[in-house]
């Protein structure tokens, strides 16, 4: 991540296009990079589900760039995977104010960092993910220490090969992004190395959590036309069924679209579909499984 790109010196003297292929090249590392940390990131995933299942919150932390990533994350869980907007949060220093302006001072405050966790009454329960590009942001590090002191797993979310947060998570991610396009511009290889991950994280998860049916987001609250005509699509999908019927199923359920194919595949009343995606810890698959309907 840091020092000087030697394939970038001349990139003040280069046409558009030359430009925005030479920051091409270089985000085309960035996967193979993220790709190296497969196994950690797994590792990540593991512990947030495990977090989840016992009832605990998922929350990543940053400054910056990175702070921003994470709450752009959190805010898509709900509208994607459906589940409550305390499930999965996203913590930047300076609060909302940083979201849309440039508060980077607020990263050097360590007693920042221990408030705005306490404001969320965080608990051993919950799992804490520090976003730092360096690894050594003390706002991040501030609030990873503190985790750790209440019990809470911690993970770590790097762009180099090394930090601070290294030596205090449970888990870190170390993604090696090389050097910027522009020295020092960490909202580039590094920001999108880390928007990889948040992504690999809460969307692996959510599907370990049965808020998927293959790759179909079942769990999608259906708040307006556009998401009724979504969750028809998806039972349709899932079932092969007609759209009449479809849409008669959905009715009846209040547009539940997992209690929906399970009626549909099965042939079994809504109540009992109920009942089978509860036993099921709400996985459609399982569920169908347990009734002997693939």
């Amino acid at each position: 991540m840091s020092g000087r790109n030697p394939n970038t010196k001349d990139i003040d003297n280069l046409s558009a296009l030359e430009i925005l292929r030479k920051i091409n090249e270089e985000d085309k590392k960035v996967a193979t990079a993220v790709e190296e940390q497969i196994d950690n990131i797994a590792g990540a995933v593991d512990i947030i589900v495990s977090c989840f299942q016992k009832g605990g919150r998922l929350f990543y932390i940053g400054s910056g760039t990175s702070g921003k990533l994470g709450v752009i994350d959190a805010s898509e869980c709900p509208p994607t995977f459906g589940v409550e907007d305390e499930m999965v949060q996203g913590i930047i220093s300076g609060g909302k104010d940083a979201i849309s302006g440039w508060l980077e001072h607020t990263e050097d405050d360590e007693e920042l960092a221990v408030k705005d966790l306490q404001k969320q009454n965080i608990t051993d329960k919950d799992v804490l993910v520090g976003v730092t590009a360096s690894g050594n942001t003390p706002y991040v590090k501030s609030a990873m220490e503190y985790g750790k002191r209440i019990g809470c797993k911690t993970i770590g979310i790097i762009c180099r090969t090394h930090g601070k947060l290294s030596e205090i998570c449970d888990l870190t991610i170390a993604v090696d992004v090389g050097a910027e396009v522009i020295m020092g511009s960490t909202r580039m290889k590094a920001g999108t190395a880390q928007k990889m991950i948040l992504n690999m994280l809460s969307t692996t998860a959510m599907i370990r959590m049965g808020k998927t049916y293959s790759n179909l987001m079942v769990s999608v609250k259906p708040i307006n036309k556009k998401l009724k005509e979504r969750v028809k699509e998806i039972v349709n999908l899932a079932t092969g069924a007609d759209i009449n019927t479809v849409e008669s199923v959905l009715e009846k359920c209040n547009f539940n679209a997992k209690v929906a194919i399970v009626v549909i595949k099965s042939g079994i009343s809504i109540e009992e579909a109920i009942k089978a995606l509860e036993a099921a810890n709400g996985k459609v698959a399982e569920a169908l499984n347990n009734i002997n309907i693939t």
